[in-house]
């Protein structure tokens, strides 16, 4: 049985739409008013459709399994970028028409709404459990079942993705062991985690077959009849066989016989996922037994998950303040420079020390159970203090902190009240600074002991004696051949 992912028709024609004027270069004037991000997104898409040509191209001269479902993974997440970037194209154009609304509500003397600050979301340590039967795992019965697994990982405009991992019943779960670090998100962001599967063995076979068949029925027939029957089976431009796993949304796409990756499984993972620790999310689980690139989940996936918001890790606010602790009757002030970072506003006895890494001489808590106040003027209309309190073991303990002019007080506070904002919006993440680890760097392309890396196997590839294939010159390029070998170290 063959199970596909189903979209509706609408969705085709204006994704297809859509990619078609992006590649006549039609798009920029109509949605673009800041030219620097779409400029920039621009480039992003017209950098993913060259590595999506070059790797149709690639998995059409593959001769190795491992080779074709490597380029097939490439395949997949090129097009999942396209479409992720065509999607920010179109928030951008909405962002721009909810800024000249707001920009009218402002003149009419509404308020603009506060935002949130971005942050740093991290994915690492990904773990899905198998199933197995008794009769298949312990006993070792039944035909060994094998596929080609990895995942996709968005993130608003950024996808990423794992290594592929081949699995088969002598495993009892899929390990990623990649981390993935997300560095624009906001507090109220969806990580959408696919799971995708192909058939590791059936689905690299049948793309060779048809070309086996023809290279030895061309040598029975003869040259010109050959020529003929071979052409007749290869697979043309309009050909209906696709590769299935580069998404039917993004139209038209060549089509290419090879491995067929489909989305086995997936969820989305959310602010409320978050927590500094190894935890078990459900997972929505996509085809059934009778699907070749079926594998048994349990249902489940495990993972650390960790944030760390802007406001946590970096300087929200400094500069010189004058502090005092309430005690007794009179005011004893200190000079110090003060920095809003985190949970705490660390006053510093000279700006030179931040840089130098040395201690603060005394930190404040700035924290969710925080009271700040503005108190009146002084006689003369000038002076305004910032109180700060918080509860030390039972005991209300208030900082007055001074600036000695109006407009700095102002700016002061309404970085607290902005800190204050972020805080309530990232939530947990705000309790205690996640540790997040460096991204995993990314694997080179797969090197097989005999024939090395296919990069390397493109020039044989390309060479006209290549009869099975019937590769030209021209078929895999120079430039196709440098896209594909930088693919491994290009991310967005």
């Amino acid at each position: 049985m063959f199970c596909r992912n189903q979209t509706t028709r609408a969705t085709v024609a204006r994704s297809s739409a859509l990619e078609m004027e992006i590649r006549r270069g039609k798009f920029r004037r109509s949605l673009y008013v800041n030219t620097s991000q779409d400029s920039d997104i621009q480039k992003k898409i017209d950098h993913e459709i060259r590595m999506r040509d070059g790797a149709c191209k690639l998995l059409a001269a593959c001769s190795q399994r491992d080779q074709a479902l490597e380029a097939a993974k490439s395949l997949q997440t090129c097009s999942t970028r396209i479409m992720a970037y065509m999607s920010e194209l179109q928030k951008m154009k909405e962002a721009q028409v909810m800024q000249k609304v707001a920009r009218r509500s402002s003149e009419a003397g509404v308020m603009d709404a506060r935002l949130p600050c971005k942050g740093r979301v991290a994915i690492s340590d990904l773990r899905i459990p198998l199933m197995w039967k008794d009769t298949e795992y312990f006993k070792n019965k039944g035909e060994l079942h094998r596929c080609a697994v990895f995942c996709l990982l968005q993130l608003g405009g950024e996808i990423f993705d794992t290594d592929m991992v081949i699995v088969d019943r002598t495993l009892t779960d899929i390990c990623f062991d990649n981390t993935i670090v997300f560095s624009e998100a906001g507090p109220g962001f969806e990580l959408r985690v696919e799971l995708y599967s192909c058939c590791s063995e059936d689905d690299c076979s049948a793309g060779s077959t048809p070309r086996k068949l023809a290279s030895k029925l061309s040598s029975s027939l003869g040259r010109s009849a050959g020529k003929k029957l071979r052409a007749a089976m290869e697979p043309g431009p309009c050909s209906p066989v696709s590769n299935g796993g580069a998404s039917p949304l993004l139209l038209p796409v060549p089509s290419v016989p090879g491995p067929k990756y489909h989305l086995l499984a997936h969820t989305t993972l959310s602010l409320s996922h978050v927590q500094d620790s190894f935890r078990t999310h459900d997972f929505t689980i996509s085809g059934n037994e009778e699907c070749s690139y079926w594998l048994p989940l349990y249902g489940s996936v495990c993972c650390r998950l960790a944030a760390q918001p802007h406001c946590m890790t970096k300087q929200m606010m400094s500069g010189p303040l004058k502090v005092s602790q309430l005690g007794g009757e009179r005011h004893s002030w200190t000079n110090v420079h003060g920095v809003l970072k985190g949970s705490s506003l660390c006053c510093y006895q000279r700006p030179e020390d931040v840089e130098d890494n040395v201690d603060p001489a005394f930190t404040i808590a700035i924290n969710k159970e925080t009271r700040i106040c503005v108190t009146e003027k002084d006689a003369q209309g000038k002076a305004q203090n910032v109180c700060v309190s918080n509860q030390y073991g039972g005991e209300e303990v208030t900082h007055t902190l001074t600036t000695g002019d109006g407009e700095e007080t102002h700016r002061w506070m309404e970085a607290f009240w902005q800190h204050f904002y972020d805080m309530s919006q990232w939530k947990q993440c705000c309790d205690d600074l996640m540790k997040i680890d460096q991204p995993s760097p990314r694997k080179p392309a797969p090197v097989t002991p005999k024939q090395g890396s296919l990069y390397h196997e493109m020039a044989p590839l390309a060479a006209p004696s290549c009869e099975g294939l019937l590769l030209q010159d021209n078929a895999v390029s120079a430039e196709i051949r440098a896209l594909l070998s930088s693919y491994y170290n290009d991310s967005y």
